[in-house]
């Protein structure tokens, strides 16, 4: 076995790990690649202070990546080993360490997943009205469990629930200028390297509160195209039992295994994580799962729609050298 990996193998695995999503597409990775060992650390100039100021959301991504790794590993014949956040006094920065070996055997249901990274991406756009079935709630349910996380499915109440906190998050941001003007620099326009653009922000919801997250923050955003949504919303809580730093990790791995198998039978996701923000919402959001544990992602899923996802930096732009 070499020392090193390929450049070609290292180019393969990082694309895949920066595939994954994060929050207004900030990409808040960097990777440190020393022989078969891949670090997936915290790029800390790509903060959201005023919406996320604890870091839950970066730390969310981190896992998402580092699972897109894995898969991406698996599907080039390597089997895996990895730590999340293995040194949170030390080296709070380094969420995951993922150790790489050539491996004879595969993970077929990671390599498969591996096919599905460049066809996952947000959507944001009205859904069908056919609801998901009950064989495809299941297995994103065992795919969260699979990852050491719980996916919650939401009745009618409290679906209306989740809704009436929208409507008090509004009216906390209506003031807010600190997050109105980072949600402005990082979406809206053109985009083109990362951020999420205006062409990515679906349309805007007819009625009042909307089935999706509104990102538009500037003035032609805010005018764009309005349509109908569906009446019933197919909608998740992820959560975790603990909220320290390698829980949020594999919240974050949780995730992309659900977006990922949900991918594979042609659903996708937006999410509605601005009540998350709010550590009050956030217990209230937990409480309606009727489980004990701390909520991370409140996610919509939704029949896919054609579409490509947000655009991501040169590879170059991730690596520490």
């Amino acid at each position: 076995m070499s020392d090193v990996l390929p450049a070609a193998h290292v180019d393969f695995l990082l694309a895949a790990a920066v595939a994954a999503p994060s929050m207004h597409n900030t990409q808040p990775w960097r990777f440190r690649v020393d022989g078969h060992v891949i670090d997936v650390c915290l790029d800390g100039s790509r903060t959201l202070p005023a919406e996320d100021p604890t870091g839950r959301a970066m730390r969310i991504a981190a896992g998402a990546a580092t699972f897109n790794l894995r898969c991406a590993a698996e599907s080039l014949g390597y089997s895996t080993w990895f730590g999340l956040a293995p040194y949170p006094e030390d080296e709070p920065d380094l969420l995951a360490r993922v150790v790489l070996e050539p491996s004879d055997t595969r993970d077929d249901e990671l390599c498969s997943l591996a096919d599905q990274i460049p066809h996952r991406h947000t959507d944001r756009n009205p859904s069908g009205t056919t609801p998901l079935t009950e064989d495809v709630k299941v297995s994103l349910l065992q795919a969260a469990y699979a990852e050491g996380a719980q996916l919650t499915w939401l009745g009618e109440p409290e679906i209306r629930a989740v809704r009436d906190m929208m409507l008090d998050t509004d009216l906390r941001e209506i003031s807010d200028w600190h997050r109105s003007a980072e949600r402005a620099r990082w979406v809206g326009g053109a985009r083109p390297a990362e951020g999420v653009p205006s062409s990515a922000l679906g349309p805007r919801s007819a009625g009042y509160p909307g089935a999706t997250r509104d990102l538009g923050a500037r003035p032609l955003d805010k005018l764009r195209t309005a349509s109908a949504f569906e009446e019933h919303l197919d909608l998740a809580v992820l959560s975790t039992d603990y909220d320290e730093p390698r829980d949020q990790v594999a919240a974050g791995a949780a995730l992309e295994r659900v977006l990922l198998v949900a991918a594979r039978v042609d659903v996708s996701a937006s999410f509605l994580n601005q009540i998350l923000e709010y550590d009050d919402l956030r217990r209230k959001v937990q409480l309606l799962t009727q489980h004990s544990g701390h909520a991370d992602m409140i996610i919509r899923f939704t029949r896919t729609h054609a579409g490509t996802g947000t655009s991501r930096r040169p590879l170059a732009d991730f690596r520490d050298q």
